[in-house]
């Protein structure tokens, strides 16, 4: 059997669902194990850095004109205080409102090197997930200095916000801001990561049916609202599912992340199976997909909300 689907607007819905898939899968990452982060300002004025791929990134001064190739990555600039460095974005780079103003140089995972190159920067930030290694080497060949990001956890948050602190010669501001994200980080994990476990299906897309292991950013957020990714195990990093695992795992709770603000109609389809524990206990939610599925300070935001869904999922086992 298979969910329901209801009718949408194809074109608009295939281009949400492709960004959300880009944020989702991992590209060609070179290594797990992360270097400890190396941040300085050198004798002469100089910055380095160290990047997700434990390169060092050096410039003679901090940034003044930088293009970032991804959203969370143009956000996380803005909070370490260097938005107004920001010279090329790509799609979806929305947030805060004044990104919009920023000069777009492609899609997320195709930006144009001659639109980048126009804009001058001195510096690129490229995200692993979306296809660094596909850009890197051509960045370079133009003698272009290249941060490559890829934050993994809730703690790389504010790393990447120090990062780019010294980058763009702004740690003060970052600082404040990393501190900002760790203490409410804290808070949450005080509060919530040692309740009963919850078994819980994050429902990323329903046509295929697709959700994430525990690999992802989101099932960090899931560990410290004190629940389980009922497919944590699985190999890939966003996994296609069917539905006769759904219904033989039979989670607690069902997360979906729709395509934007407003809650999607299929996550109602569930309702065809009266007796998954999920709906037979009503613990059909729903978190808005930019404030769990960036990686940036917001990420806390929809933690709290999925914290405190969880709870409530908790609340009603109780006897």
């Amino acid at each position: 059997m298979l969910l329901a689907i209801p009718k949408i607007t194809r074109l608009r819905t295939m281009v949400r669902v492709f960004f959300v898939l880009c944020a989702l899968f991992v590209g060609d990452s070179m290594a797990d194990e992360k270097l400890p982060v190396q941040a300085f300002s050198g004798v002469s004025g100089g910055v380095s850095v160290n990047d997700y791929r434990g390169r060092e990134v050096r410039l003679a001064a901090p940034a003044q004109r930088v293009v970032a190739l991804a959203p969370h990555i143009v956000e996380n600039i803005f909070s370490a205080g260097g938005g107004e460095a920001l010279v090329g974005v790509v799609d979806y780079c929305d947030f805060p409102a004044a990104a919009k103003d920023i000069k777009n140089v492609g899609r997320i995972s195709s930006a144009s090197l001659e639109a980048i190159a126009a804009v001058n920067p001195d510096l690129v930030v490229v995200w692993e997930s979306a296809g660094a290694a596909k850009i890197l080497s051509k960045l370079e060949s133009l003698g272009l200095p290249v941060y490559v990001s890829d934050p993994k956890n809730l703690e790389d948050v504010a790393r990447s916000i120090r990062d780019f602190g010294v980058l763009l010669g702004s740690s003060g501001v970052a600082e404040k801001a990393a501190i900002a994200h760790e203490v409410a980080l804290q808070q949450l994990r005080k509060q919530y990561s040692q309740r009963k476990a919850v078994s819980v299906l994050y429902q990323v897309w329903y046509e295929p049916l697709q959700t994430l292991n525990d690999e992802h950013i989101i099932s960090d957020v899931i560990r410290l609202c004190g629940g389980n990714n009922a497919f944590g195990d699985a190999v890939t990093l966003a996994p296609k599912i069917s539905l006769e695992a759904v219904l033989s795992r039979d989670p607690d709770v069902i997360i979906a992340s729709g395509m934007g603000e407003a809650r999607p109609d299929w996550l109602d389809n569930w309702s065809a199976w009266p007796s998954l524990s999920a709906v037979k206990s009503g613990n059909l939610f729903f978190i808005p997909p930019d404030i769990i599925q960036r990686h940036t300070r917001r990420i806390l935001d929809g933690a709290a909300m999925m914290c405190e869904q969880l709870e409530l999922a908790r609340q009603k086992a109780e006897p």
